[in-house]
């Protein structure tokens, strides 16, 4: 009785998902198989994502060109997953002294393209005055580059 309600049951299931218009009854295969009757997409949004590898390892060396003018470049791979517009500021560093003068840098390209670009970023010193930091001293941080990026649309 019991197995007799049961199969009343799974037919009468069937019944309404034959009146959907999708799996009849009549066509179900003599042994009860899965049968494929509905595909849903899986969709997610993907983020945005930029990554230099090592950032710390990437540092710009400024070496005199002229008379208190200082320059120095960096090479950087900037890896993507769209299209960013890449921009540069620097901003003197005054924890040990200023090298006054006027610092500026220059990012190129600015525009990168998914995948990997490589980069050169530039720092500037013009009418240096290296007065507050002592002859012969190595590796003295006299700025910091900050880049930023944004997509580009």
């Amino acid at each position: 009785m019991k197995k007799g309600l049961l199969i009343v049951a799974a037919m009468l299931m069937l019944a309404g998902a034959a009146q959907a218009g999708e799996i009849k009854l009549h066509v179900w295969p003599c042994a009860f198989i899965a049968q494929d009757f509905m595909s849903i997409p899986v969709t997610m949004d993907i983020g945005y994502w930029i990554r230099v590898k090592n950032q710390q390892n990437y540092k710009i060396k400024m070496a005199q060109i002229d008379i208190h003018t200082y320059d120095g470049c960096v090479t950087i791979p900037v890896e993507c997953n769209f299209n960013a517009t890449l921009s540069a500021s620097i901003s003197a560093y005054t924890v040990n002294g200023n090298a006054g003068g006027f610092f500026s840098c220059t990012i190129n390209p600015a525009n990168v393209t998914p995948g990997t670009t490589n980069v050169q970023v530039c720092a500037h010193l013009v009418n240096a005055n290296l007065g507050a930091f002592p002859g012969g001293s190595k590796d003295v941080q006299v700025a910091t580059v900050y880049i930023k990026v944004v997509p580009t649309v």
